[in-house]
């Protein structure tokens, strides 16, 4: 592993609003961790925390925090928020698979997933992260009134998304597969990552589906 790396990883565990894979903190968020009784928001598969830092900056009601296993990127986004001293933005490391383990039910109120590996193979659709497998981990914790929003530029992981609603009868609330020419677009949708950066220079189309569960 680089030297950078490690000084991220060895700088990452001593940050405060940073947990890695921690034990018992079910229930625990709004009491012990943010000492409010605002409203979660995850960001699965939160890479560097473009949206975590970009959501927290723009709404200061509401608890965000990015969650990813890759704690070399989580680093630049733990990083910015002490540096900025925002508060309502914090980063849990862990598998996303275990997702539940850290949650009690209803206490997330909506959930995002920009750009996730959409996991091309057939043999791989259980791990897309809006596959019915993780739907269902989801429900375990979303709000009754959550919602789940994911933008891809992926055009078979849109199609496969929209697929898993119909299946299992969850409530589509808006979509759309060309994000930029739609009336969707807003101050939080146009929040961009190093990733759809990367895709908007290749002029891929972004695509946008919000449901509830």
């Amino acid at each position: 592993m680089p030297q950078n790396k490690l000084a991220r990883f060895a700088e990452l565990h001593t940050f405060p609003n940073t947990f890695e894979f921690p034990q018992n903190i079910q229930g625990t968020w709004h009491k012990d961790v943010f000492k409010n009784n605002h409203p979660i928001v995850l960001e699965l598969g939160c890479g560097k925390g473009e949206y975590t830092i970009g959501q927290a900056q723009r709404f200061p009601e509401k608890n965000f925090i990015g969650v990813d296993i890759k704690g070399n990127r989580m680093w630049c986004g733990a990083k910015a928020a002490l540096e900025t001293e925002l508060h309502n933005a914090k980063f849990l490391r862990t598998q996303i698979e275990q997702i539940p383990e850290y949650f009690v039910p209803g206490e997330v109120q909506e959930i995002w997933i920009t750009f996730p590996d959409p996991q091309p193979n057939k043999p791989k659709t259980k791990k897309r992260l809006t596959s019915h497998q993780f739907v269902d981990r989801y429900k375990k914790f979303l709000a009754p009134d959550g919602f789940v929003n994911l933008k891809t530029d992926n055009r078979m992981l849109y199609e496969f998304t929209l697929q898993v609603i119909e299946e299992k009868n969850l409530r589509l609330v808006a979509h759309t597969d060309d994000l930029d020419n739609s009336l969707l677009l807003d101050d939080v949708l146009s929040i961009r990552t190093y990733y759809e950066m990367l895709f908007r220079g290749k002029g891929m189309p972004i695509h946008y589906v919000k449901f509830g569960l």
